[in-house]
């Protein structure tokens, strides 16, 4: 059967819902193999006259009975149904209740939307729009109401019957049965609703608020998983500490729950009072969760902690708004862990995942604002656009207006709107109420897609004493968007003397805001003693792509002595990029003088004051995705070759020093997770790394040591990682040493089966095959899918870009499978073919044929089916 192109929804067609709901009653009767869900909604009409149908969203359901104020309806006489929803004409009274008896059937939800079973747990995910899979219901952020919950089930099967809000009641019911009475008062729109019900244990603790309100903390997890939540409840408490002391938010119920499930689609949802998390950013011990698990975890934690104000509280008005409670809460979550950790390394990771994710995604075929402005599936803006990029946006609002004045317009935003449903413009109107600032111009952030372009140029005039600054701006088309208008962009600047230090810049400033309005501007830094060397956009302080007039040597100097963390880290980046670039383009020179400026910065590892997360992040050459961004056509193998190249040269020349700095820098004392710990372990293993880039034997006989002797996850998937690339008798046998040691944990074994995926070794596609029939690869769990298919195609530049086209087959053969079980990962795992245009000429033609075949699917999913139409009309 043809797939019918989908209705494609539009933000200009936005229309107020006419009617409100004072309260909604549900209760859940849950049965093993089926689930009663009966609705009681109180609802009003919103204006006096005639009023269009009254629509209820329902996808999936069996509707039992339907009741209007008592008086049963009859479908064809007083409502139609049909596979997007129930319609009836508009009730006569202004005040009238609906009550609506539906059946389900959660363990058959392959979907993971609306009910389902987890491991044997019954378990919600609403966002974006899984309620109406439960009941038939208006579905859409804008219809906020009060919900208690009644749930019934089994006491054995059951024993933890959870909710919104606070537990009210609980009981015993006749055949071994229970129930439990959740209310929660403040407003929401149904997509923040959960539930969860099933055998699960848990862990307590308690936080006591600012205002010396006790809140009881629990976190529910699978019997046997109660060891490794420690972390997850410390970040918690961290969490809730920091939005009290930087926001003044405070937590505002007196019970908070969170629990982990091994089946969800996303990382966690900030469902009011009860977050539901996927397992792996909960579970995090020193014996199975590498460093980045446990920075991973605090982070989320947070992430969804912090939504219950910018999210829950105040959400967004429609889908559209998304960026206003997403953007808004990863800055949040963002600076949080700036906060705990080293802000110059935590700013580098957030925009090494900016640029590796999003920056492909604006120069795109679904390139978006961080407010589209159409859509066909809302699951497919769930986007690093809107998330991401969606944060800098706020980052670029704070710098401008500055930290006093964001926090004034926060305040005021969150008193405004708190209790409603807000767009993106009311963020940005508090914003102005608060500070007298104009931000209309900067609003174009919002509304315009695309990475824009900013040239920068600089040049000292001595007998003016002055550093004189031009600036210009551009942004590429993008689908929709042929002409771009100049943004606000603000770029910090510094200016490092030849000694390294920073200049001033005036009133005592290190660094300046220079406010790029127009498409080309010169500024004057006037009082400059002497010729400088320009440190440009520090902190990264606008998500564009820069380019600078920046000779080696310039580069070179920052790399050592810029005193913004981010600029040192982005100089070597940039001269390591222009060096592959070089090798590349068939060209001499730069190798050489980036190795001796690499040597500086190598010899750093000796020194036991040295910030080690942030020289491991300086050590480390730009990856395969980067690289591939500056190239017309990119050609992955040919640049891995290249990096190989750079490596090999710096190994033959500081081979010695690299070992001893590992030697030096190996972490054999006890396991903490403190900066300074993480930071060592980071360094040891990029220096484990940089030994692989001859691949001798001694080094794969290193990483099999390390592999034996350590006391942590972290060090033994970095052992792991470069054994994996190898054909050696120790990369066997710590695989299956790995896999013996660690089986009965899922969290775990996903590593062992990503590692597989991401190793490049011309078997790999074969490797794949054999895991794909592994006893424990399962295509109905998510991080399951993505451990296996993810990886490859997002970690493996190399073997999935294979010039026999293996990998794209690989890869569309899961997409298709994917499409009737799971159409949300479906549709991710179609983003490696989505920028087929940026390869070589053959690629370019195996990547669509890959697609092409996607698109001939039967019955495709308006998830799978609006990433791939649109890829193809590139």
């Amino acid at each position: 059967m043809k797939t019918k192109e989908p209705k494609t929804i539009y933000l200009k067609d936005y229309q107020p819902f006419p009617y409100a709901i004072a309260h909604v009653d549900l209760v859940f009767d849950i049965h093993a193999g089926h689930t009663w869900v009966t609705s009681k909604l109180k609802m009003k009409r919103l204006e006096a006259g005639s009023l269009p149908p009254l629509f209820l969203n329902g996808e999936g359901l069996e509707l039992v009975t339907i009741t209007l104020d008592g008086n049963e309806l009859k479908k064809g006489t007083n409502f139609e149904v049909d596979d997007k929803g129930m319609t009836m004409p508009a009730p006569a009274n202004r005040e009238f209740t609906l009550d609506i008896v539906t059946k389900i059937v959660p363990e058959e939800n392959t979907r993971l939307e609306g009910l389902y079973m987890s491991g044997g747990n019954y378990c919600t995910q609403c966002e974006a729009e899984g309620f109406r899979r439960i009941t038939y219901y208006p579905d859409r952020p804008d219809v906020m109401t009060t919900f208690s919950v009644r749930i019934q089930a089994d006491v054995k099967k059951c024993p933890v019957l959870l909710s919104n809000g606070n537990l009210a009641e609980r009981g015993d019911l006749a055949g071994n049965r229970h129930y439990a009475v959740w209310r929660d008062p403040f407003p929401k729109p149904c997509y923040l609703f959960a539930l969860v019900a099933g055998d699960l244990t848990q862990i307590h603790d308690i936080f006591t608020t600012k205002s010396g309100r006790k809140v009881d903390l629990y976190i529910y997890v699978r019997h046997g998983d109660e060891g490794q939540c420690a972390h997850a409840m410390e970040s918690l408490k961290r969490s809730m500490k920091w939005d009290e002391d930087v926001y003044g938010l405070e937590y505002d119920l007196d019970l908070f729950n969170i629990v982990a499930v091994s089946d969800f689609n996303m990382g966690a949802m900030e469902n009011k009072s009860l977050n539901i998390f996927n397992t792996a950013l909960v579970l995090a011990q020193q014996e199975t969760a590498t460093d980045g698990d446990f920075i991973r975890v605090e982070s989320v934690i947070a992430h969804e902690y912090f939504h219950n104000w910018s999210g829950n509280r105040v959400t967004c008005r429609d889908w559209f708004q998304l960026s206003l409670k997403e953007g808004l809460t990863v800055f949040r979550d963002q600076e949080f862990s700036a906060d705990l950790h080293s802000r110059a390394v935590q700013r580098i990771d957030d925009v090494t995942h900016l640029r590796r994710l999003q920056f492909p995604e604006d120069a795109g075929p679904l390139s978006h604002p961080i407010r589209p402005d159409n859509y066909i599936e809302i699951n497919n803006f769930y986007t690093m656009t809107i998330y991401e990029k969606g944060a800098e946006v706020i980052r670029m609002m704070r710098t401008i207006l500055g930290p006093e004045n964001y926090r004034k317009g926060t305040d005021l935003y969150f008193s405004r709107h708190d209790g409603q449903a807000a767009t993106c413009d009311d963020f940005v109107k508090c914003m102005e109420d608060a500070t007298g600032k104009d931000l209309s111009q900067f609003k174009l952030w919002y509304s315009q897609a695309g990475t824009p372009q900013v040239i920068f140029s600089g040049h000292y005039e001595a007998d003016k004493k002055a550093y004189v600054i031009e600036l210009s701006q551009s942004t590429p088309p993008t689908p929709g968007q042929a002409s771009k208008k100049p943004l606000h962009i603000p770029v910090a600047i510094g200016l490092v003397d030849d000694t390294g230090a920073d200049m001033d810049l005036g009133d005592g400033q290190t660094t300046k805001i220079l406010h790029l309005t127009k498409e080309r501007e010169q500024f004057v830094i006037e009082n400059i003693a002497y010729d400088p060397v320009p440190s440009v956009l520090r902190g990264f302080s606008a998500p564009v792509k820069l380019a600078a007039d920046l000779s080696d040597q310039d580069l070179a100097f920052l790399m050592v002595y810029d005193s913004d963390g981010f600029n040192r880290w982005e100089a070597g980046q940039t001269l390591a990029l222009r060096v592959i670039g070089n090798i590349l383009n068939k060209k001499t020179g730069g190798l050489a003088e980036f190795a001796e400026n690499f040597g500086v910065l190598l010899a750093q590892a000796g020194d036991t004051n040295a910030d080690k997360a942030l020289l491991a992040r300086s050590l480390a050459l730009p990856d395969i995705s980067f690289v591939a961004q500056y190239q017309e056509q990119a050609d992955p193998p040919a640049i891995y070759e290249a990096i190989l190249h750079v490596m090999r040269d710096i190994k033959n020349l500081y081979g010695d020093k690299i070992v001893q700095f590992y030697n030096e820098n190996r972490s054999c004392e006890k396991f903490s997770i403190v900066p300074q710990a993480v930071g060592q372990r980071s360094l040891q293993n990029i220096l484990l790394r940089w030994m692989f880039a001859t691949n001798d034997k001694n080094a794969v006989e290193r990483a099999k040591a390390q592999y034996d002797t350590a006391n942590n996850m972290t060090d033994r998937i970095a052992a792991l990682s470069v054994l994996a690339d190898t054909d050696t008798p120790e990369r066997k046998d710590a695989f299956s040493h790995f896999y013996d040691d660690f089986k009965t944990y899922p969290l775990v074994v996903d590593k062992w089966f990503s590692l597989q995926a991401a190793a490049i070794r011309p078997t790999t596609i074969e490797t794949l095959k054999e895991l794909r029939k592994h006893e424990q690869f399962n295509i109905r769990n998510p991080n399951r899918v993505r451990s296996l298919y993810a990886s490859f195609a997002m970690s493996n530049s190399v073997r999935f870009h294979a010039a026999d086209g293996s990998g794209y087959e690989f890869l569309a053969g899961a997409i298709i499978e994917l499409n009737e079980i799971n159409p949300q990962i479906a549709a991710r795992l179609c983003t490696p073919l989505r920028d087929w245009k940026k390869y070589t000429e053959d690629r370019q033609r195996m990547m669509k044929n890959a697609l092409e075949s996607i698109a001939a699917t039967a019955n495709l999913s308006p998830d799978v089916y609006e990433i791939v139409s649109k890829s193809l009309k590139a």
